[in-house]
C-alpha cells in the first residue's frame, strides 16, 4: 500500500520505441492538495458567477423585487378573472331560467317558512360592535360614491366635482393602530399607522400619481393628485407599486408597507391629507383601526 510519502512518475512514452517523451513527478499528498485546490476554485467561480448574474432568480427565496411586484399583479388578475368568471356564470345561467320561462335567481334562500314568523314581535336593535362594523364596512365600499345634495346632474359621473373635502368618502389606506398623531406644532404633517408585516396600501380617493420616488429622510413615498386640490401622501413604504403620471382608483394597490427612510422608527406608514396646500388631520374623515 503506497504512504503518502513515496514519490511517483508518470511517464509518457512512444508506444512503438518506448522512447520516454514526457514525465511528471507527483506524490500523493500533491495530488489530493490539488485535487482540494481546483473544486475550491470551481466553487468559487460558482458562487460569484450565480451572485452577481440572473441565475440566482432561478434559486428558491432568491426572488428580486420585480418578480415579487409581477407575481403579485399576476394573481390580483387572476382574482378579477376568477369573479368576472363567476359573474358570466351566474348571468348564463339567469339567461338560460328566462328561456325556460323560470325566475331568476340572484342568491341563495333558505327554506324557512315566512308564515311563522310574527313581524310585529321583532325588535332592531345594533349593538356598538355592530354599529362600528357597519361604519367599516361601508368606509371600506362605498369608495368615492358619496355626493353633495347642492351639486347639480347627480349620477355616477367621474367628471362630478365636490364643493369640500368634507363631500369625499375616503377609502382607508390601511388597518392599523396610530402610534403618532396629527400635530403641525411638532411638524408631523399626517398620521403613523403600525398594521402587519408587509401589508398592502391602497389609493384613499381617484387620482394622478404625482410623486413616486425615494427620499434619504422618508424613504420609498408616494404622493397622488385628487379633485378638488387634494394631495395624498405615503412614506416609508418598502415598495412602489405604481409610477408618475399612473392614474389610479380609490382601493388600488399602489405600495407595501416598510421601514425605509432615516426617519423610521420601525415598520408603518406615514399618511398626510393636503387640502388647498394645508395639511388636514386625517383621523377627521378615516377610521383606521
Amino acid at each position: 500500500m503506497a504512504k503518502k510519502e513515496n514519490k511517483f512518475r508518470l511517464i509518457i512514452a512512444d508506444n512503438k520505441s518506448f522512447e520516454e517523451k514526457v514525465s511528471f513527478p507527483f506524490s500523493v499528498v500533491n495530488v489530493t492538495v490539488s485535487l482540494i485546490s481546483l473544486i475550491f476554485i470551481i466553487f468559487v467561480i460558482a458562487f460569484f458567477t450565480i451572485a452577481n448574474t440572473r441565475l440566482k432568480e432561478y434559486l428558491p427565496g432568491c426572488n428580486n423585487k420585480s418578480t415579487i411586484e409581477a407575481l403579485y399583479k399576476l394573481n390580483m388578475i387572476a382574482d378579477s378573472l376568477e369573479n368576472d368568471l363567476e359573474q358570466k356564470n351566474r348571468f348564463l345561467a339567469n339567461i338560460k331560467r328566462i328561456l325556460n320561462d323560470e325566475d331568476t335567481v340572484l342568491t341563495e334562500i333558505s327554506d324557512i317558512s315566512t308564515e311563522s314568523i310574527n313581524y310585529d314581535t321583532l325588535s332592531i336593535r345594533s349593538s356598538k360592535e355592530d354599529s362600528l362594523f357597519r361604519a367599516e364596512f361601508e368606509n371600506e365600499q362605498m369608495f368615492n360614491l358619496y355626493f353633495s345634495e347642492n351639486l347639480k346632474n347627480q349620477g355616477l359621473s367621474k367628471n362630478l366635482k365636490r364643493s369640500s373635502i368634507s363631500d369625499f368618502n375616503f377609502f382607508v389606506p390601511i388597518h392599523g393602530y396610530i402610534t403618532s398623531h396629527f400635530d403641525p406644532t411638532q411638524n408631523h404633517y399626517g398620521v403613523d399607522i403600525v398594521s402587519s408585516k408587509n401589508e398592502i396600501v391602497k389609493a384613499t380617493l381617484p387620482g394622478t400619481v404625482v410623486f413616486a420616488n425615494w427620499t434619504l429622510a422618508t424613504g420609498h413615498v408616494l404622493a397622488i393628485q385628487h379633485a378638488a386640490n387634494i394631495i395624498s401622501v405615503y412614506k416609508h413604504c418598502s415598495v412602489l407599486l405604481v409610477k408618475e403620471g399612473d392614474a389610479v382608483e380609490a382601493g388600488d394597490p399602489i405600495a407595501v408597507t416598510g421601514e425605509s427612510g432615516e426617519q423610521q422608527t420601525g415598520p408603518h406608514l406615514h399618511f398626510e391629507i393636503w387640502y388647498n396646500g394645508t395639511p388636514t388631520d386625517p383621523t377627521k374623515f378615516i377610521y383606521f383601526e
